[in-house]
This record gives C-alpha cells, structure tokens and sequence, in this order.
C-alpha cells in the first residue's frame, strides 16, 4: 500500500486559523443542531443540591442558592432569606506545575521561609532577606540537589515540596537527589520563537536506574544537619525497601519524621518514623500485597490525642480501617468489610465516633455514609442505598445534610437525623428546561467481562432528538487506566456531542476502581490487554440494539485515554473503525517507571508482558481511520511515544493523520477537529456527499 501522510495543526494551539477547516465542520451533518443544543445541556438543570455550612452550635446552617444567601433552622425547620451572594471568585490553585514541587515553605510561627535555590537550602526571613546557606555542595557538576524532588515523584507520588517544617518551627526536613547516573530526557521548548529552548529532565523509564534518594533534618538552634538513616544502615540499593521515599509529615508533637518507604516493585510499604536528633528510623506499619501492589498513599487521620491515627488498608482484599498509636501497635481494626471504605467524613473523638464514607450501596458507586464506634462496634449505614451521597455533618452529630443523587436522578437534598431518618426534605432539582430541551438521561447497562464471570457497567448518552428507528454512529470516550471509573452514579448530563448525531459510551473492565484488590489484580502485569478485551466486550453487548450502528464505531480518548483509542482501533478492527488518540503512550516501556512498574512489574519480572503490548508491533494491523495527536512539549507523555508509532506506520505502509501542538504539553486535539474526523469517517451521508 502506498504511504499516505496528512500533517495538520490543530487550530487551537496554533498561531494561525484554519478557515478551510472551521468551514469543513460548519457543512458537516449535525453541526446546527449541535451549535444549537451544546450550550443549553449544561445549564438544563436547576440543581437540588445544597452546599451546607453549618453554626458551631448546629442549631442551623447556611447555604446559597440561586443568588440567594438562606439560613436554615433546624429546630423551626424554617428557611430564611438573609441576603445576596457574592459572585464566587474564580478558585484560584496555590498549586505548582504539574509534577513540580513548591520552592520555598514558610515556617509555622510565620518568622522564617526555608528555600531552594541553585541546587541548595536556604533560610531566610519570609520577605527574603538574611539569608542563611544551609547545604553549600548542590551544583551542576555533580548532579546533587536539595529542597527538591523530580518530575515523576510530583507527577506518580503526589510530592508538591520537598521541605516540610516541624510544627514548633525549630527543624526543617528536606529531600536530597543524586542525579548523576540517571538518564535525563530533553524536551524541546519554545519551538514557535526564533530560538528553541531545552528542558533536562532526570525521567527514569522503565527498567532504568533510579535516583538515590534520602531525607535530611536541619536543627535551627545547633545548625546542624542530620542525615535520616531510612534504610537501616544499608546504602541506596535500587529495589529495596527505600527505593521511594515520600509522604513525608511530622508527628503532632514534633519528635519524629514520618515518611511511606516502598520498593522498586511497590508491592511493600512501610509507614516509618525517624528520630531528627539521632537519624534513626523505625517501622511503625509493614504492608505488603504480592500478588500486585500496595496503595501507595493509604489514607490516614491523625487524632487530636496526638497517639493514635486511623489508616486505611488492603490487606483483607477490601479497603478497610483500623486504628494504631504511634508505637506500632494495631489497637483494633474499625471495619472489617467485604467492600471498599471510600473517605473519611469526621472524626468525633469526645463522642468516639468515625463518619465515613463507603461503597456499600446497591452497586459500588452509590457511596454511603456509615458511622461506627471508634472500637470497631456498632457500625451503621445511615443512607438509602438506591442513591449516592454526600454529607454534610452537624458539630453536635445529630443532624447530616445529605446530597443524593445517580446517573439518572438528578441531586435533591435531604436533612436526616442521626438514626438516618429523614426529618425534611430541603430541595430537589428542577428538571423543567431539561424536559422542555428534550434531553436524554444516560442509560447505564451491565454486560459479562471477558473473564466470562465478572459483571460490568457501561453508559449510553443519546441525542436529544433520539429515534430508536434509526441507526446511529457511536463514539466510545475512555481514560480505561487502572482504579479508575467511567460509569458513575453522579447525574450524568447527556454529552453534548451526541448533538452531532452520535451514541456516546462509557464503558468499565476490570481496571475499575471500587470493587476490590483482587478484580484489580487482573489488570496486573497486562495493561493494555486485560481492560481492552472488556470493552471490547461492552461494545458487544449493545450490537443486538437496532439503533446501534456497529459498522460506524470511534474511539477517542487522552494520555491512558489515547493509549485506550490506538489499542482498540488496532486490536479490534472488527469492533472499531475509527479513532483519535492524544498524547499517547505507546509502549509502557517508554514512561515512567514509577507508574508503569506498579502495574506491570518490571522487565525482570514480567518481560513477556512488555512484549504483549507495544502498539508499533500492532502497526500492521490497523484498518480502520486513526488520528494522532501530540504535544511537541510534552514533558509527560514523550513525543517519541507518537512519533515511534508513525514511524511504525510508515514501515507498514499504512495511511494515518497527524495533527501537532507546536510548543503543546500533554493535551488533546481541538473538539472540532476531532469531530470533523469522526463525521468524515462515521457518517455515511458526508461520505457519500464529498465523493
């Protein structure tokens, strides 16, 4: 077959406009209709839900709604109007870049701002004079740095600083990186000005070494620096407990460093606490899950006694709590549930009391609210199954406002007492504009896994103006990673892109969040396969509908999502014929080793599994239309990822588009140009038209 090769930019990140393609979707099928209806979906429901913000003496709680600022009195069970509400300002996220850490932490009493700069520690007065080196051998040349983490323990292990004050504000922790025998990744910047720039990065991909890692304490009163002995005495040895250090906190009083200590194949973890004065660390909670991996950030409460803690574990297969002191002991477990425990909600100590909320109702993304004693007694549900919630707690504990609501329920909001009966109903969704608009609710459906067993859920969005006479093309829009969801019990608006005359699924495999270590446990080892056959699976189950078109069937998706559009397109071409993949990684050995081995294992220990899946070895089966998509800055998600599968193509002779974000990170393609791609391949009228 001969090579046919379409570069294009996309409009919206590009310098210029592309009327040609602006006018291309203008004539398409479906475009007025959707011009029309896309920007009314949202705005279709008055929503029932109310934010509550309850008095100190929970005899009564504020919220807003519609403009309006209204008191309620929950003795008098009264509403009240007490004024205009402000216009919101717009949140603004005191977060860094993604993957980056914060430079600087001012301390607790306000007096002092630790920072780094040029590789080293500082201390300063908050508005930066008096400056005080603590660490002076940071450069360059050697590759050290202090006071700062790397990309992938921002982006994998949710690291934002790398300097943590302790609460008298008389130490500071910090982190130190060895980089010099790590392999970096350079990622051209500024490609649209007249010179380009470069982005080093010590980026440790799969099966590579990783950086040596270790946590220093800093004594104000003595200046004294301690190194943390956090693996035992032994040095760095990449695969050993100590491999990745992070979650870093003080205890509430101050005497230890806590810090999570995990392995290369993240399959242990332990909670560990160090001693700033002598560098010695002790292990307070060993976890481990062979079969897979351990959460790596386990949920945990601090209790005002400043003794105890609540910490959230797999080890019975079901996410559970249990209560500890500092010393290690396990006092008693909280819950002992054969389903998930979600968050907690408060922690009344005086009364002995944990509020919580879990997966127990009808299916496992209808969360609940349960309380139980403290002991692990007398745990009880106090919401109504049929419905997923979110609470709002009262001081006292004798009252919740409660948010219900499901995928195609829209919220209305109860006060319920706490015995979990309902004392007044406060509000419930106007639905008339959805009604008047003719609106779809979703459509949540269950099929059979490709396990044969397991019982799955996917979402049908329809068209306002559906007919069930007719055939429609259909879009799937899937992330598809591990623990994460696409059917969800939130009310789901119908996608506005059905507008175009398009079904659009959500669809769920075994990678779903919720249900379990062991259903998860099948992902391991097998990305890319085990939840791909599934949705496969759940396209399947809608082939018997008459309105399901299943010759005109896409794809699209971002990052996992686009690795999840690229895969389904080549592994089932009888399934999927056209798809759009952003920002995709194309094979799990070409990201970062953080995330890819604790869902793969490493290259010693599952080598045939990395060889499964790599999309350049599937090149030669694509027979559907596909549309790449790539960020020429993409720090994330490498651009070589993308350009390893076109040259893939390319030796395949195959026909593919390409559309690029010059200077573009890790993004999606402009949702008009993914839809004249879709219309043009999907939509037979427009096909026969331009022929």
């Amino acid at each position: 077959m001969k090579y046919k090769f379409i570069l294009m930019v996309a409009a919206s990140l590009a310098t210029f406009t592309m009327t040609q393609a602006q006018d291309k979707l203008k004539a398409m099928p479906g475009y007025e209709q959707y011009r029309n209806m896309a920007p009314q979906i949202y705005s279709s429901v008055k929503s029932g839900a109310i934010s509550a913000n309850w008095s100190e003496d929970g005899d009564s709680f504020e919220y807003v709604q519609s403009g309006k600022i209204y008191r309620y009195d929950v003795k008098k069970k009264t509403t009240e109007e007490i004024g205009e509400a402000s216009r919101p300002e717009r949140r603004r996220y005191n977060r860094p870049a993604r993957g980056r850490q914060f430079a600087s932490a001012e301390s607790p009493d306000g007096k002092l701002k630790a920072f780094t700069q040029d590789r080293n520690m500082y201390i300063s007065n908050p508005d930066g004079s008096n400056v005080v080196p603590i660490t002076t051998d940071g450069n360059e040349e050697n590759q050290v740095k202090y006071g700062i983490a790397t990309w992938v323990y921002g982006e994998e292990l949710g690291q934002i600083t790398a300097m943590w004050w302790s609460p008298d504000s008389k130490k500071v922790a910090f982190y130190r990186f060895v980089e010099k025998d790590v392999k970096k990744y350079y990622v051209l910047l500024d490609q649209l000005s007249l010179y380009d720039s470069l982005e080093v990065e010590a980026y440790p991909k799969v099966g590579e070494p990783n950086l040596p890692v270790d946590l220093m304490v800093y004594d104000l009163e003595t200046k004294e620096i301690t190194e943390l002995d956090i693996r035992d005495g032994k040095a760095f040895n990449d695969g050993d407990l100590g491999t990745y250090i992070y979650g870093v906190s003080w205890t509430p009083d101050g005497k230890e460093l806590l810090y999570h200590s995990t392995n290369r194949l993240q399959n242990t973890l332990e909670l560990r606490a160090a001693n700033p004065e002598t560098g010695k660390s002790r292990t307070i909670i060993h976890e481990e899950w062979l079969p897979s991996f351990v959460v790596n950030s386990p949920e945990m409460e601090v209790l005002e006694d400043g003794e105890h803690f609540i910490w959230a574990s797999e080890r019975s297969g079901f996410n559970n709590y249990y209560l500890y002191n500092f010393d290690g002991t396990l006092v008693n477990a909280i819950t002992s549930h054969p389903f998930e425990v979600s968050n907690i909600v408060r922690v009344d100590e005086e009364e002995g009391l944990l509020y919580y909320m879990a997966r127990s109702g009808e299916n496992h993304m209808l969360m609940q609210l349960h309380r139980v004693e403290i002991d692990g007694t007398k745990d009880t549900q106090l919401t109504d199954p049929a419905f997923n919630h979110s609470v709002a707690i009262s001081p006292d504990g004798k009252y919740f406002v409660d948010v219900a609501q499901k995928h195609d329920v829209a919220p209305f909001t109860n006060l319920v007492n706490s015995k979990g009966k309902v004392v007044a109903e406060l509000a419930e969704s106007d639905m008339s504009k959805f009604e008047e608009l003719g609106l779809k609710k979703v459509e949540v459906y269950t099929f059979t896994s490709a396990d044969g067993v397991t019982e799955l859920h996917g979402m049908i969005h329809f068209p306002s103006d559906f007919d069930p006479s007719k055939k429609y093309p259909v879009i799937l829009s899937n992330y598809g990673g591990p623990a994460t969801n696409a059917f969800r019990e939130n009310f789901a608006y119908p996608d506005p892109l059905t507008e175009y005359g398009f079904l659009v699924l959500n669809i769920d495999g075994r990678n779903v969040r919720g249900r379990g270590k062991k259903l998860l446990d099948q992902l391991y080892g097998n990305l890319g396969l085990v939840e791909m056959d599934d949705f496969a699976e759940g396209i399947k189950a809608l082939h018997d509908r008459p309105y399901f078109d299943k010759d005109r069937v896409g794809v699209y998706g971002t990052s996992y999502g686009g690795t999840t559009a690229a895969t389904m397109l080549l592994r089932f071409p009888e399934l999927i014929h056209a798809a759009v993949a952003n920002s995709s990684v194309t094979d799990w050995r070409n990201y970062d080793n953080i995330y890819t081995e604790r869902f793969m294992g490493t290259l010693e220990t599952n080598l045939e599994g990395y060889n499964r899946f790599s999309l350049m070895e599937m090149a030669d089966q694509l027979e559907g239309e596909l549309l790449l998509f790539y960020g020429t800055a993409d720090n994330n998600v490498h651009p070589s990822n993308t350009l390893q599968l076109i040259k893939a193509f390319q030796n395949a002779g195959k026909s593919i588009e390409v559309q690029i974000a010059p200077d573009g990170g890790h993004t999606a393609l402009n949702r008009d140009r993914m839809m004249e791609f879709f219309i043009e391949h999907l939509v037979t009228d427009y096909k026969e038209k331009v022929r």
